[in-house]
């Protein structure tokens, strides 16, 4: 074990006192609004439906964009994550950046949804790897010190629980947002016009939120003021030698591959499959009506559970049902889609839930064994591998689709379009099935978590004394 890098004292947990309350909850929220509606209108809209159908990409380079993203994040992340843990802007950490981010995030956002004269594909493609690297980097700006800040302001083991549900509910409303863009950008224009001018709304109120979640949040002195040791590839290694972590990784990767490749999935689903892409809107917001509604019963389902535990429950009902989802039919009616898809939203609102309710925990075990509290590093590095494992598995299924014969305006194959079902069902419950196993017999439960805080209490009280 390392030795202490303090200071840390009895003021440390004195500290934890200070209240977060349910309006700083609300408020903090929202910079996970902005963020979730950026990413989901990229993983809706953007992706499935704008490059292809509008710009005119093919679905391979079409996937290939956000894959450059992620490999630009490949650097940014960590590097972010390690900025926050180690520099100080007037004193603070976290919060200036959510300041210095703010208008930069608007107009790379607005970047995307701009037309480019021309029909060449590499151009094309060439212009929106380029803009979407830049939103990328905007995003990582305010995105990791903002989630390095939660275990910070909620510091007990169901506060953090609590809190995440508040950041989780924010994000289904930041999906909300993403799905009003195309009904937007149709009201605002035709093609490729109508878009720019709906996203640069959009880029707007994402911008906004940021300043309110500045406003509402706030840092705790006792862990401003501790050391963090520099160099990001040293912390990389030492985050990566932390079981509870490597775990921690594994289970959270198999749920947001499963997320993403439903997002990216869904709305080529209804297009091809369906035959009704304007099913696409009202079924997801069913979809999302249906997490935010189990959300507080999950919450009180997970008091006095270990969250692993509840965490296997949701993933085993959510890859049920998404299994059936291969039965749908194009003759069914919609009313039928809209009642059974809530269904799927009770276990992804939990496998969403609860891994981001878990780093807090392994970032104090490692504060424990180093003496070190490196938010910013561990929520880098979780956001990073998240980014680049989502975006491989979504560039693969549609790598897929072009393969099967994908094509624009055309009558689709059975291949494609079998294509199409398995990677919207079997895709995302295979992923599922991978994180149940992984999440059996996870370490850092709610007995062991009590005692590290307990061990961190002992050396804060040690410290004080020999002080």
């Amino acid at each position: 074990m390392r030795p202490y890098a303090g200071p840390l004292s009895v003021l440390y947990f004195r500290s934890l006192m200070q209240i977060l309350t349910t309006a700083k909850k609300i408020v903090y929220s929202l910079g996970n609004l902005s963020a979730s509606g950026v990413l989901a209108t990229l993983q809706l809209v953007y992706l499935p439906y704008f490059l292809l159908e509008v710009v005119g990409l093919r679905p391979a380079l079409a996937a290939l964009v956000p894959l450059v993203g992620r490999f630009v994040d490949a650097v940014t992340d960590p590097l972010m994550g390690k900025l926050s843990d180690t520099v100080r802007i007037r004193g603070e950490r976290r919060r200036p950046y959510f300041l210095i981010a703010c208008i930069p995030l608007s107009m790379s956002f607005t970047l995307l949804w701009l037309p480019v004269p021309t029909h060449e594909q590499w151009v094309l493609f060439a212009y929106h790897a380029a803009a979407y690297s830049l939103l990328s980097i905007a995003l990582t700006v305010a995105l990791i010190p903002y989630l390095a800040l939660v275990p910070e302001m909620a510091t007990d083991y169901d506060e953090r629980t609590s809190m995440q549900s508040y950041l989780n509910g924010a994000s289904i409303l930041g999906v909300m947002l993403a799905l009003a863009l195309r009904p937007l950008a149709a009201y605002m224009g035709e093609g490729v016009e109508g878009y720019t001018r709906a996203a640069g709304v959009m880029g707007v109120f994402a911008a906004a939120c940021w300043l309110a979640v500045h406003r509402a949040s706030f840092e705790r002195t006792p862990y401003r003021v501790r050391a963090a040791t520099p160099g990001v590839m040293a912390g990389l290694r030492s985050a990566f030698a932390h079981r509870t972590f490597r775990q921690l990784t594994y289970l959270y990767l198999s749920g947001r591959i499963s997320m993403d490749l439903v997002a990216a999935m869904l709305l080529p689903f209804f297009t091809y499959w369906v035959g009704r892409s304007e099913d696409f809107e009202v079924v997801m917001l069913a979809f999302l009506v249906g997490v935010i509604a189990v959300l507080p019963a999950w919450i009180r389902f997970a008091r006095g559970r270990d969250k692993s535990q509840v965490f296997i429950v949701g993933s085993i009902g959510w890859l049920c049902m998404q299994c059936l989802f291969f039965a749908v039919q194009p003759d069914w009616p919609r009313w039928v889609l809209v009642v059974s898809t809530p269904l799927l939203a009770v276990g992804y609102a939990v496998v969403d839930l609860m891994p981001w309710a878990m780093v807090g925990d392994v970032i104090d075990e490692d504060d424990l064994l180093t003496g070190e509290r490196r938010e910013g590093l561990y929520n880098g590095v979780f956001t990073f591998i998240r980014k680049l494992a989502g975006g491989l598995a979504v560039f693969i299924a549609f790598v897929l689709l072009d393969i099967a014969g994908l094509e624009k305006g055309a009558e689709q194959s059975d291949t494609a379009l079998f294509a199409v079902r398995a990677m919207t069902s079997f895709g995302p419950a295979l992923f599922l099935a991978l994180g149940v196993w992984f999440a059996w017999g996870y370490p850092l439960t709610r007995k062991r978590h009590i005692e590290v805080m307990r061990e961190l209490e002992r050396r804060a009280a040690a410290e004080d004394t020999e002080s």
